[in-house]
């Protein structure tokens, strides 16, 4: 049996029979005004982050959600888009399209807005998605590609990229490992299954997302998921996995290489009002201002009296420059 066979017997029998916390055990559900979600669907919120970020929701936009789950995501997209058809849920687990059919179903009962048209659900999976080229604006998975090897992981990246819109966006949450993890874990399908074995470190996942030609990636949120102990794992000491909230927008690199936004910046310490370098690097005297990763190692090396770089937050928003 193939490590994806086991990950679709292994979603099919938590499609049946929910497990609380099977990941999202510190996770709350976003709420919106005059949203509902029913229990059984919060049951099976099989995630470990959010990839409903209202900012990157405005128009109305036509989202392609990989891997349906109970139905959630696919539920809080909707309320931004409130159209038929506007969210497309794609999974190739029967017992998982039936379950977030029913829970959808469920969720017009309680949420005068919804209508369950408003979800297309759809068998299909990340590496060949039901979509023509350049077709959608947000492709959104929720810790779904962290189960993939990596030769795997590279054509769902692919195909979420072929059917974005130029300027679409891929928002995604995934686990990411403090360090890679030991090739006996990496080889459990079961644990694989369950978003513990297959994460990649952070370094190596950002780098995966741009050389299918992402030319600009933010980091929402990173925070610790879980932590994975010398006894239960076989580890000669523990490791922790995080989760991380990406958002990975289609359009082109800069030519000095794309764009990685970490929640840096930069303050201009100097004697004059501002600091301008020509090249779209503007600064206040005192004040912050959001500059990507790639432009704050630039700015220290160039300018290290003039201008003082804060470390990553690992939360950003949107603002800052390259």
């Amino acid at each position: 049996m193939t490590y994806l066979e086991t990950a679709a017997q292994f979603y099919q029998q938590v499609a049946e029979t929910p497990v609380v916390g099977l990941c999202c055990i510190q996770s709350t559900t976003l709420n919106f005004p005059g949203l509902r979600v029913p229990k059984v669907m919060q049951e099976m919120n099989y995630g470990c982050g959010t990839t409903v970020h209202p900012q990157e929701l405005i128009h109305k936009p036509k989202v392609l959600y990989v891997g349906v789950g109970g139905g959630l995501e696919a539920l809080q997209f909707a309320y931004f888009s409130r159209q038929p058809g506007a969210i497309i849920a794609v999974d190739p687990v029967a017992a998982m399209r039936q379950a977030a059919t029913r829970n959808l179903q469920l969720a017009a009962q309680v949420n005068d807005w919804f209508d369950p048209n408003f979800v297309d659900i759809r068998d299909g999976d990340a590496f060949a998605l039901p979509m023509a080229d350049a077709s959608v604006d947000v492709v959104a998975q929720n810790c779904l590609f962290n189960i993939f090897e990596p030769g795997d992981l590279e054509r769902a990246l692919k195909e979420a990229y072929r059917v974005l819109k130029p300027g679409g966006r891929l928002i995604m949450s995934d686990p990411i490992a403090s360090r890679p993890i030991p090739e006996i874990l990496r080889q459990d399908e079961r644990l694989r299954a369950m978003c513990l074995s297959g994460a990649l470190p952070y370094e190596d996942y950002v780098q995966r997302i741009i050389a299918v030609g992402f030319g600009q990636v933010e980091v929402r949120a990173r925070r610790p998921y879980r932590l994975l102990d010398t006894d239960t794992y076989d580890l000669d000491q523990p490791l922790l996995l995080e989760s991380l909230d990406t958002v990975a927008f289609k359009v082109d690199s800069p030519p000095d290489g794309a764009c990685v936004f970490t929640g840096r910046t930069a303050i201009y310490l100097g004697v004059n009002a501002a600091f301008d370098d020509g090249l779209g690097h503007y600064l206040e005297r005192g004040l912050p201002a959001a500059v990507c990763d790639k432009t704050a190692a630039s700015l220290a090396t160039q300018f290290p009296t003039e201008i003082m770089v804060t470390p990553p937050t690992w939360h950003y928003s949107g603002g800052g420059c390259c």
